[in-house]
C-alpha cells in the first residue's frame, strides 16, 4: 500500500511538473529525428503597439497581435550533431521589402506580416527558411524567469527611463544574474556608442548564456515552464516536421556560434548590407553542399505540358528555394525528367522534393548548379 501511494505521489508530481508544457506539446509535439539537412528558423521579437487613443499616460500596450515592428531578428540554423549558427540582423538594416520598396528591415512585419519578413531575409541571405517564430516582448521576461534568471556581464552603467515605451533600465557593470525585467533593459538599451550594433552584441550574449543554462542537466526540470513561456508568447508557422528535426538537432547538445550580418553604418543610423561579405559568410558558415535549396536551379521545359516550368518554379520558391529561374532550351523528345548538374548529393535531394524524374550528373544550363529538364512525366500544372 505504501509503495503504491509513493508511486501515485511521484506520478502526480511528474504531471504537475510537465503540466505547463501540455498545451504546446499538443500543438507541436513531435518525436525528435536527425535532420538530413540544416533547419533554418527565423526568430523575431515584436515590439508592443501602444494605444494612442487611451485616456491615460503612458499609453497602455494594445493586446498582442504580432503585427508591429520587429526589434530583434535572428536567423537560426540547426544541424545534426547540435551545431547552431545564429545570424543576427540589425533592425535598422536597409533592404528592399518585396512589394513595398526600400525601408529598414524592422518594418517588414508591420507592412506585410511574417511572410514579407521571411521573403526579405531569404533575399538578403540567399538561405531558405523552414519556418518563423514571432515573440512578444513578454517572451523575454517570461522565458528568463522560467529559466531561473540568466547570468550576464553588464559592460557599463546602463541607466535610462522611457515612460512612453514602458522601459526603465538601471544596471551597474559587472557579472550578475539578471531577472526577466532586467534582461529586457539589458537588451533594449540603445544609448551606447554602437547603437543598434551594440544591442545585437548583447542579444548574442543573452542567447549564448540562456542556451548554456538550459542545456545543463541541473536545469532539465525547468524545461516545461520554459516551453510554456514560449508557447504563450509566440506566433509561429513551425510544422511538426520542422519541430521534430529541430529537436533532433538540439539533442546533440547545442554548440552555438553567433554572427552579425556584414555591413556598415549608413545614412540616418541605418545598417547598409555588405552583399559580398554576406555571400562569403553564408558560404563559410551556413551553406550545406547537400541542400539543393541554397543552390541555383534552372528549369527548362523540353517535353512537358505548357506552363509546367512556371508552375514548378513557383512550387520550388514556396518550398524555400531561393534562386530559381526558367531557361529557354530546345524542345526534344524526353519521356523522363532529368535532374542534372555537378551538385552531388543535392541532385538526389532535389529529386526527393520533386517526387519524380531521374538524376543524371553532368552539365546543364549556364550559370546553374542544378538544371531540371522537364520531360513528359512532369505532372500537368493545375
Amino acid at each position: 500500500m505504501a509503495v503504491r501511494l509513493l508511486l501515485l505521489l511521484a506520478l502526480a508530481g511528474l504531471l504537475a511538473l510537465i503540466a505547463p508544457a501540455l498545451p504546446a506539446l499538443s500543438k507541436y509535439g513531435a518525436f525528435p529525428r536527425t535532420p538530413e539537412r540544416p533547419v533554418n528558423v527565423l526568430l523575431a521579437g515584436v515590439t508592443p503597439e501602444y494605444d494612442e487613443t487611451a485616456a491615460v499616460w503612458p499609453w497602455p500596450a494594445k493586446p498582442e497581435a504580432f503585427t508591429y515592428l520587429t526589434d530583434t531578428i535572428v536567423l537560426a540554423q540547426l544541424r545534426a550533431g547540435g551545431q547552431v549558427e545564429l545570424l543576427s540582423i540589425p533592425r535598422d538594416t536597409w533592404v528592399d521589402l518585396p512589394g513595398f520598396g526600400y525601408s529598414k528591415i524592422n518594418a517588414a512585419n508591420r507592412r506585410g506580416g511574417p511572410d514579407v519578413l521571411v521573403k526579405t531575409v531569404q533575399n538578403l541571405t540567399g538561405l531558405p527558411i523552414d519556418g518563423y517564430a514571432l515573440l512578444s516582448l513578454n517572451a523575454l521576461r517570461d522565458l528568463t524567469n522560467a529559466s531561473g534568471g540568466v547570468t550576464l556581464n553588464v559592460p557599463e552603467v546602463m541607466k535610462y527611463d522611457d515612460n512612453a515605451g514602458h522601459l526603465h533600465v538601471d544596471l551597474q557593470p559587472g557579472r550578475q544574474q539578471l531577472s526577466g525585467t532586467q534582461v529586457e533593459g539589458f537588451l533594449r538599451f540603445r544609448h551606447d556608442n554602437l547603437g543598434d550594433i551594440g544591442r545585437v552584441t548583447r542579444q548574442q550574449l543573452y542567447l549564448q548564456a540562456l542556451g548554456h543554462k538550459l542545456t545543463s542537466p541541473l536545469n532539465v526540470w525547468r524545461w516545461p515552464s520554459v516551453v510554456s513561456a514560449l508557447d504563450r508568447n509566440t506566433k509561429t508557422d513551425l510544422s511538426r516536421d520542422v519541430v521534430g528535426r529541430t529537436l533532433g538537432a538540439l539533442m546533440g547538445g547545442p554548440k552555438i556560434n553567433t554572427q552579425t550580418l556584414p555591413g556598415n553604418f549608413g545614412p540616418s543610423g541605418t545598417w547598409t548590407p555588405d552583399r559580398s561579405g554576406i555571400r562569403e559568410l553564408v558560404a563559410k558558415s551556413f551553406s550545406d553542399p547537400n541542400d539543393p535549396r541554397s543552390r541555383s536551379v534552372a528549369i527548362a521545359n523540353i517535353d512537358a505540358p505548357a506552363g509546367a516550368a512556371r508552375a514548378l518554379q513557383n512550387k520550388l520558391i514556396s518550398g524555400g528555394y531561393s534562386n530559381v529561374w526558367i531557361a529557354n532550351l530546345q524542345r526534344v523528345s524526353a519521356p523522363t525528367t532529368l535532374i542534372t548538374g555537378a551538385a552531388g548529393a543535392a541532385l538526389s535531394s532535389l529529386k526527393t522534393d520533386l517526387g519524380y524524374g531521374q538524376v543524371q550528373p553532368g552539365s546543364g544550363a549556364q550559370g546553374a548548379d542544378i538544371t531540371i529538364l522537364l520531360g513528359r512525366d512532369t505532372p500537368v500544372p493545375n
